[in-house]
């Protein structure tokens, strides 16, 4: 299993740490600009941009994980160190993530290949010229490595480099995985706000799902079962883990791509993580022994999330090449 060059700071031991310290370690919030745009089948979605950034310089997107936003300590970190390089950044929100519930009865999920594909087409058009990049977090990771997948070549006429930061990428194992031990604790906090989301959906959507059901799921596939998989076309969790998984989609990846996972992610177990003769060779896989689920914070005490920032940013500096480079850091 290939490794990468972090290392967790020894005050830090373990997955679970490793995963939840770096809540309480976000940092500022950008400078961010909202802008709404309306969805193809009519809803909405709110995208947070960065305020500054030269108007020729690559444009990064974000795509965040379960019930993230453009608030979440990886957003934010990620945001910042492209703030500093002069470049252009934007977090699209899933519907219903951005702090306002939206129209529909459907929201959002982690094979949701079709919402991404349009806001990548419609960044592409306001990109220009300039270089279009691409990370994903968690959900939003497996969701964008599925369309990544199902493009193929032509992915690349949309974006120029792609990463994948700790998607779940077999649904069904990494899903069960959260229904497990002190894993419960992370799917008790999903289920607080996914319950009441969907719960808001009958005010407007009466009759769309069982609500005693939806108060007495327990875990993500009870909640998914009732919700999530029939509301987006499945016809129930386990169908929806299978179809939405990224994972068989990663031998027709045709674009740069780093996929960066944690041998010791509680979300994600090593059963769930590639093998080698599943990666295309678009595909660079690290798995460093530690890092938690989206953690990997750095030294010195009490901690930084700038680790993960710079090997994002890394990898896109080495599909792009010398020239871009160059061009960012006499920018800085």
């Amino acid at each position: 299993m290939p490794g990468a060059g972090y290392q967790a700071p020894w005050w830090l031991p373990g997955g679970h740490f490793q995963t939840i310290q770096p809540l309480a370690r976000k940092g500022t919030t950008p400078d961010y600009r909202r802008e709404r745009w309306d969805t193809p089948d009519g809803d909405f979605i709110d995208l947070d941009w960065l305020r500054d950034g030269t108007c020729d310089a690559p444009l990064v997107v974000l795509f965040h994980g379960l019930e993230g936003s453009s608030r979440s300590h990886y957003a934010r970190a990620l945001m910042r160190a492209i703030a500093l390089r002069g470049w252009r950044g934007v977090v699209p929100h899933f519907r219903g993530c951005s702090g306002e519930p939206n129209r529909l009865a459907r929201a959002y999920h982690s094979g949701d290949s079709e919402e991404i594909d349009w806001i990548l087409r419609r960044l592409k058009q306001q990109a220009g010229q300039a270089p279009l990049l691409v990370a994903g977090v968690s959900l939003g990771g497996n969701a964008l490595l599925k369309w990544l997948g199902e493009r193929g070549s032509a992915a690349s006429s949309v974006v120029d480099a792609a990463a994948a930061v700790c998607p779940p990428l077999d649904l069904s194992i990494s899903g069960h995985a959260l229904g497990r031990g002190f894993n419960r604790v992370y799917t008790q906090h999903f289920l607080n706000t996914l319950k009441t989301k969907a719960l808001h959906k009958l005010v407007r959507h009466p009759d769309l799902f069982d609500a005693k059901r939806i108060r007495q799921a327990r875990n993500l596939f009870e909640f998914d079962d009732v919700y999530t998989g029939p509301v987006h076309g499945f016809a129930g969790a386990a169908d929806y883990w299978r179809r939405a998984s990224s994972r068989p989609w990663l031998p027709q990846i045709h674009t740069p791509t780093l996929l960066l996972c944690a041998a010791n992610d509680p979300f994600v177990p090593p059963e769930a993580l590639p093998a080698p003769t599943e990666l295309s060779a678009a595909l660079r896989f690290e798995c460093p022994t530690q890092g938690g689920h989206v953690g990997f914070t750095a030294a010195p005490w009490p901690g930084n999330l700038d680790w993960l920032p710079q090997r994002l940013l890394q990898h896109f500096d080495s599909v792009l090449g010398p020239n871009t480079r160059a061009a960012a850091h006499s920018d800085d």
